[in-house]
């Protein structure tokens, strides 16, 4: 496996289509044909510096950012100030919880999603009781988040993170008991393992790595006591769906596809979360 000219400590196995140097995620540009390096696109612009035309992207068409893990910084940050704010304050993880309705009775849900505190389904996603929880989680949002991020783009990224959340929020609503609540980021999380193997596929990387940790998580998820399963399987099949969308998308209607897939995937976790609130009043 080539190192990236630009980062030595990345391995790639693309290559630069005019100067043939090897270029990471975070490096390579779309072009006609294949991908380019910076320094390629800067010389063919004549001046020393890209016109907006041939500004460098990322794999995924995303403008390439200074700080390729900004996003990502600021997502740990937050859940890092929630699980504080829930250590100090009683009461605060009840409030940010995923809660379908309570009482347990179906007809009589006086507080919960089903009564119109759809917000939950949002901030559950960021919230965290345990240090165990919050230390997996977020181990898994820099290890994933950062290349990702690098490879799709700061809002294609981000867009991914919290579309694959709330379908992960939106599954547990309709399958798991109303009445019982649950926390964290797991979902947006898997949503990002399931991205990464879709972006590891496209670059032709050496898929059993990923495969293995999948499996590890999927074997856990199923046999780990009180694990919120329903948050990791629908962020893991939303997570995949987006991805593919944006790392397969053709470049002619690059922005459409991968905009009307994320459009689409959000569609149907709203339509999920519609029809368990029907169930439910």
């Amino acid at each position: 496996m080539d190192h990236c000219y630009r980062h030595p400590d990345r391995e790639t196995g693309i290559r630069c289509t005019r100067c043939e140097r090897p270029v990471c995620p975070e490096c390579m540009i779309s072009a006609s044909v294949g991908f380019q390096c910076p320094d390629c696109v800067r010389e063919g612009s004549g001046t020393g510096h890209a016109p907006d035309a041939s500004r460098p992207r990322t794999l995924a068409g995303g403008t390439v950012a200074a700080d390729p893990r900004l996003v990502t910084k600021v997502l740990l940050a937050i859940n890092v100030v929630l699980f504080v704010a829930v250590s100090l304050r009683e009461g605060l993880a009840a409030d940010l919880a995923l809660l379908g309705a309570w009482p347990p009775e179906t007809y009589i849900p006086f507080e919960g999603v089903a009564s119109g505190e759809y917000y939950r389904l949002l901030t559950s996603m960021f919230a965290h009781q345990e240090v165990w929880h919050i230390g997996f989680n977020m181990l898994g949002l820099w290890w994933l988040g950062g290349p990702l991020e690098a490879a799709l783009g700061r809002v294609r990224y981000l867009a991914l993170y919290l579309i694959s959340g709330l379908a992960g929020s939106a599954l547990t609503y309709l399958i798991a008991d109303p009445w019982e609540g649950s926390l964290g980021a797991s979902g947006a999380i898997f949503g990002l393992l399931g991205a990464t193997a879709v972006l590891m596929r496209r670059m032709n990387y050496d898929m059993k790595p990923v495969l293995v940790l999948l499996a590890l998580n999927l074997f856990f998820t199923f046999t780990w006591p009180d694990i919120a399963w329903q948050a990791h399987l629908g962020g893991l099949v939303a997570g995949t769906l987006i991805a593919i969308a944006l790392v397969h998308a053709p470049r002619e209607r690059r922005a459409l596809v991968q905009y009307g897939a994320c459009g689409l995937v959000l569609l149907v976790t709203v339509g999920l979360v519609v029809a368990r609130t029907a169930m439910l009043t």
